[in-house]
């Protein structure tokens, strides 16, 4: 789910700015009505690609303690997350992952369905843990390590 996401972002990034390349007048007449409407959502978020402001990149949403123990504990259950948190990495942030649905009636729906849990260790590698809250689980782990070879 977080890859298609990142890759649904990552596409409407390259289209809008391959238009704009293509184009060079944002405000051109004959663009298409979706790449407006991705314009508009860039302007209304408060910056490039939907980032909006403040909060500590979560916009304006406040992650209460229990909801980031409640992650926390599922990612600790997990064996590779044991692992990690005994190799020496410590948990930084939680950060949750919002799914809004519309239903047939037209109600809303707002639910935190699913979180990442961000380890680092040092400074020169860090991972990610995907928490799958409804199902109590951790789905998905991505580390990255950075090594520098500094020859001064």
């Amino acid at each position: 789910m977080l890859t298609v996401v990142a890759a649904a972002a990552i596409m409407s990034g390259i289209i809008l700015t391959a238009y704009s390349a293509d184009n060079g007048d944002e405000s051109n007449t004959n663009v298409p009505e979706w790449v407006n409407q991705g314009m508009m959502m860039r302007e209304a978020c408060g910056g490039p690609r939907g980032r909006m402001r403040g909060g500590g990149g979560f916009g304006f949403i406040e992650v209460s303690d229990e909801f980031k123990e409640n992650v926390i504990n599922i990612a600790k259950a997990d064996s590779d997350v044991q692992s990690l948190l005994s190799d020496g990495y410590n948990i930084t942030q939680v950060r949750p992952i919002i799914k809004t649905v519309v239903e047939a009636d037209g109600t809303v729906v707002t639910k935190a369905t699913s979180a990442i849990v961000m380890l680092e260790k040092d400074t020169t590698s860090h991972a990610t843990a995907l928490v799958d809250i409804e199902e109590a689980k951790v789905t998905q782990i991505v580390i990255l390590t950075r090594t520098v070879i500094d020859k001064s």
